[in-house]
């Protein structure tokens, strides 16, 4: 593998990692998720909602030719989850250190570097 290829993987791993495992948590009715989204008010079908998105973004980012619309979802996904701890939850939720806060900007600036990198794949973008 070539030092492209090899972190080309890791761009599109990372994300991908990290809005998977976050499934359990949903999907699961983890208190932390349950708390998180009452206080949201989307308690529960934000919560699943939200899980089903983030799976559907995950998988599209990690197949090559769909990157690109992944990384646009996950973007905006990201850009929600933040601005929601911001204004409304916090950045330290149910003292866990600032860790999905921390996440979600982790996830929202990957899924940026994956849209510059793959812009060229963006339909009407490269025209």
């Amino acid at each position: 593998m070539t030092t492209k290829s090899i972190l080309s993987l890791v761009l599109r791993l990372v994300p991908a990692i990290i809005l998977l495992q976050t499934l359990y948590f949903k999907f699961s009715a983890a208190p932390e998720s349950v708390f998180i989204f009452e206080q949201l008010g989307l308690e529960p079908w934000g919560r699943i909602g939200l899980g089903v998105a983030e799976l559907i973004i995950a998988i599209l980012i990690l197949v090559p030719k769909t990157t690109w619309l992944g990384a646009l979802l996950g973007i905006g996904i990201m850009a929600g989850a933040i601005f929601s701890h911001v204004t409304q939850l916090g950045v330290v939720v149910q003292n866990d250190g600032g860790t999905l806060f921390i996440l979600a900007l982790v996830t929202l600036i990957f899924c940026m570097v994956l849209a510059w990198v793959n812009r060229k794949q963006i339909p009407y973008v490269n025209k």
